[in-house]
C-alpha cells in the first residue's frame, strides 16, 4: 500500500476532492498554508494500492491548474525621506500540486 500526500492550491481543492470521490478514492483533507505566499492550500491524504498511485496522480494533475498571481515586491533600497521606494508588484506562478508517495506498513479504517 502507498500513502499519497497531494498538496494543492485552495482554488483547485474542490475539483480534486470531487474527482477523487467520483473515481472511488477516499481522501482525508487537511488545511495547510504555503510558506512563500502564505496562501491557503489543501493537503489530501490518500491511501491506495500500489497499482492505483498513477490514477490518483493523474486525477490531481488534471484538476490542478497553474495560474499567475501578483504579489507585493519588497523594496531592497530606500530613499532618505520615506525610507522606501515604491515598487511594482511581482507576477509569480501559483497552482499545480506537490505530491509525495510513501510506503504504508499498516492501514486500518476503524
Amino acid at each position: 500500500m502507498k500513502l499519497v500526500f497531494a498538496i494543492v492550491n485552495g482554488d483547485d481543492s474542490a475539483a480534486v476532492s470531487k474527482s477523487l470521490s467520483q473515481n472511488g478514492f477516499r481522501a482525508t483533507k487537511l488545511a495547510s498554508y504555503g510558506s512563500f505566499l502564505s496562501s491557503g492550500n489543501t493537503t489530501f491524504l490518500i491511501c491506495v494500492e500500489d497499482n492505483q498511485v498513477d490514477a490518483v496522480v493523474d486525477i490531481v494533475q488534471r484538476k490542478c491548474h497553474h495560474r499567475k498571481q501578483f504579489v507585493p515586491n519588497t523594496p531592497s533600497y530606500g530613499s532618505p525621506i520615506t525610507g522606501q521606494m515604491p515598487t511594482m508588484p511581482l507576477e509569480v506562478p501559483v497552482g499545480g500540486a506537490t505530491i509525495f508517495v510513501t510506503n504504508i506498513e499498516r492501514f486500518e479504517k476503524l
